[in-house]
């Protein structure tokens, strides 16, 4: 593929740039561009603007309400967002279920749930990960007993990122307990309203309500909710989880935080000079500068790929390792350069409810150390890293 922009992509970028000045608000800039915690209304009001644009869903085909723009612009458009301080979209309905919609839904799935999706009606959460099925996710265990025309759901998912907010989960469930466990699957949409649900809190390590555990006890899902075949899920899960995959690369925002680093180790000291003046730290922020250029074309070919009408393949293995490996490099040497100041936090401040930091008086410090063991998630979920380099020895090498 051609890596140089046209004069065409020029004018774009332009446009986007122009866009995003005018209606991404200071506030919430300012929250992004300063890793503070951001609330349920700070996604929705976003979505909802880009939704009135029409750049809600940056890779959905025109058919379906989507821009249409090819594997450059969507590029640009990452690069332009993550520049800007925009929050990103949340991913499970416009980047993964919408998908599996696209390929597996019927025409009443689709009519019903994507024009929701795109204007930001549903907010959509993931019931895959269970204790003890992370991933080995086909090992899972909530049951789904098909009773006349629905579907009567038992069990637990854990880790269910943003779910005490959702509207909908897509969800897999066993509906055949007696066949292999790739088999016996099945993918069903569930309404979070629906009675015998129960969302429970998981405060994670940096002091935040992110995570949660759904229980479903004898929840009723009607039939028409099923995507795909009954029992043949692990199918439209694993189509889904490319997706997945390919977006957790997240190169406009390591860019970004790159440049963060290289301003954050400029301002900081050592021996009477600039911190990126060092030569073994310099060296460390060159080395991730390089690997994170050879992911960002690697993201462009694979982008093309899909635009050529293939889907995501194992390419998104490699995508999902080193995207990750890089976000957790970038947040350990952002607490390296601050050194022992970045140690404490404080969850006020991150949540706009003191004006300054008061940990250490240090407001660009203060959410470093939460930001650290954050992304240490990162090379787990989406499946683990592990996992994906055993897809890639399969899939790619023949081993």
């Amino acid at each position: 593929m051609d890596l140089n922009y046209s004069p065409a992509d020029d004018a774009f970028r332009a446009d986007v740039r122009a866009w995003l000045g005018a209606n991404l608000s200071h506030a919430l800039r300012d929250k992004v561009l300063h890793h503070k915690r951001l609330f349920r209304d700070d996604y929705a009001n976003w979505h909802k603007l880009l939704g009135a644009r029409g750049w809600s869903a940056p890779a959905w085909p025109r058919e379906y309400g989507g821009p249409g723009w090819d594997a450059t612009q969507r590029h640009i458009w990452d690069e332009e967002c993550a520049r800007a301080g925009a929050p990103a979209v949340i991913p499970f309905g416009v980047s993964m279920v919408a998908p599996v919609l696209m390929k597996y839904g019927t025409d009443a799935q689709k009519s019903r749930y994507l024009p929701r999706i795109l204007d930001g009606t549903d907010w959509w959460c993931q019931g895959y990960s269970e204790l003890g099925s992370g991933s080995d996710l086909a090992s899972l265990r909530p049951r789904a007993e098909r009773r006349g025309d629905r579907y009567v759901v038992n069990g637990q998912k854990t880790w269910t990122t943003l779910g005490q907010h959702a509207d909908m989960i897509f969800c897999l469930v066993r509906t055949d307990p007696q066949a292999k466990k790739q088999e016996g699957i099945s993918f069903l949409l569930i309404d979070m309203k629906t009675p015998g649900i129960t969302v429970r809190p998981i405060i994670t390590l940096d002091e935040d309500h992110e995570v949660n555990e759904i229980f479903f006890d004898d929840v009723d899902v009607p039939l028409a909710n099923l995507v795909g075949e009954e029992n043949r899920g692990w199918t439209v899960a694993k189509y889904l989880l490319g997706h997945e995959r390919t977006g957790i690369a997240r190169v406009g925002q390591s860019k970004r935080e790159l440049s963060f680093l290289k301003r954050l180790a400029s301002n900081r000291t050592k021996n009477g000079e600039p911190l990126l003046n060092d030569p073994l730290f310099a060296a460390k922020v060159a080395a991730l500068e390089i690997e994170l250029m050879a992911l960002e074309v690697t993201v462009q070919r694979v982008f093309a790929s899909e635009g050529a009408g293939k889907g995501p393949g194992p390419e998104a293995s490699m995508l999902k390792i080193k995207g990750t490996e890089v976000q957790q490099a970038l947040t350990e040497l952002m607490v390296e350069a601050i050194g022992p100041q970045a140690a404490a936090f404080d969850p006020a401040f991150l949540e706009g409810d003191r004006e300054h930091n008061s940990a250490t008086g240090d407001d660009e410090a203060a959410p470093l150390a939460a930001y650290y063991f954050n992304f240490r998630k990162t090379s787990i979920y989406g499946s683990s890293n592990e996992i994906q380099k055993n897809i890639i020895a399969q899939m790619i090498l023949g081993l």
